[in-house]
């Protein structure tokens, strides 16, 4: 597999050499033995969308990998932007190692940003593995469009978009677009990017972004076949902090780049400050592992175990760059540094985008 996020994710977040230094041991998990045993994996989103595919993909390898080779079943419990199926997870979920959650940044915005209707706390959680991803804004031909340098040709154009949510992970896309200057309708209450895919498909929409590991298996068809256009990727971190071109998509335009097409100078300012802000919360830091806090050392480590483990297995490695594009899951002390990451926000940035959102989208946390 690539390694090129490898470069991303030390820059990342500031992080290994302080996580070490934590001393994050993990015991021996020698006699955890889940035999004969199911494991229940939530994904708080409908079918289909990056989640769910991370997931679907992860799982049969979990289970040849966790002692005793439990079958691992992936539950989908979408609503609320995510939150439905987390606080089932967090009112539910027992310390046993049978239930585990994965989260997305659609998960952790609406915690960071003080959502009502989040009634979990991620302090109350174990962290399993980390997996950053990226993802693509991708556009119909139908509005005259062909190439990613096309993209001007959206300015003044009437954009819809289906979200799920303004304060779930498709924040990034509401604050990137609104940088932009283009005129998007957003069309809350959808339950997975997977729908937002759907209803293009349907051309109920004509913008919308995936995940990587969604966009790999379900939109470059569409691109392929001609029905849809990448515009940009998000991008990744460098060494120095900066936003540069994914490199499971090294023949897209940054999301910095396309702004500066678009513009003709580098993104700036405060709208640009919260836009980076939830960015790096939501990529590199999005897709996470979780049991409930009492869960035994000995359990965690062996999911730790297990998810290390299945790297090194032929079938992960013949296909996981084509499913999850070239981004390393981690565990242990990256894995740590990076969910502190993923939940910690500036008390300024939490309010400049709550008013923003309150001001501009008549959306109050909670009532999207």
């Amino acid at each position: 597999m690539t390694k090129d996020f490898n470069i991303t994710r030390r820059v990342a977040l500031g992080l290994v050499a302080g996580a070490m230094a934590m001393g994050l041991a993990q015991p021996a998990a020698a006699e955890v033995d889940f035999g004969g045993q199911t494991i229940e994996w939530i994904i708080p989103f409908s079918a289909g969308g990056g989640s769910d595919t991370w997931a679907r993909f992860n799982a049969p390898l979990l289970s040849k990998y966790l002692p005793g080779q439990p079958t691992v079943v992936v539950v989908n419990e979408p609503g609320g932007g995510s939150t439905k199926g987390t606080n089932l997870f967090a009112a539910r979920a027992k310390p046993d190692g049978l239930t585990i959650l994965g989260t997305s940044g659609s998960t952790q915005f609406p915690y960071l940003l003080g959502d009502p209707r989040v009634r979990y706390e991620y302090k109350d959680w174990k962290i399993a593995m980390a997996g950053p991803t990226g993802g693509v804004v991708y556009t119909t031909p139908s509005l005259g469009l062909k190439a990613p340098e096309d993209i001007a040709m959206l300015k003044g154009k009437d954009l819809v978009y289906a979200s799920q949510g303004a304060t779930s992970l498709d924040l990034v896309p509401l604050l990137g677009f609104r940088l932009m200057g283009f005129n998007v309708q957003h069309v809350f209450g959808f339950k997975g990017r997977g729908d937002g895919r759907l209803a293009f498909e349907r051309a109920e929409v004509n913008i919308d972004y995936q995940t990587s590991s969604a966009y790999i298996k379900n939109v470059k068809p569409l691109v392929d076949a001609g029905q849809a256009v990448p515009l940009f990727s998000w991008g990744v971190l460098n060494e120095a902090g900066e936003v540069v071109r994914d490199p499971t998509f090294p023949e897209l335009p940054s999301f910095v780049e396309a702004y500066q097409t678009l513009t003709g100078a580098a993104p700036s300012g405060p709208e640009y400050d919260a836009y980076f802000a939830f960015f790096t919360a939501g990529f590199p830091a999005q897709k996470m592992v979780f049991l409930p806090k009492d869960t035994p050392d000995d359990i965690v480590a062996a999911y730790q175990k297990a998810f290390e483990d299945m790297k090194a297995d032929p079938d992960y490695q013949a296909n996981a760059e084509a499913v999850l594009g070239t981004y390393e899951q981690v565990t242990g002390p990256l894995a740590q540094a990076l969910f502190e990451k993923g939940t910690t926000i500036s008390p300024d940035l939490r309010k400049q985008v709550a008013d923003m959102l309150a001001a501009d989208y008549g959306v109050k946390l909670g009532e999207e």
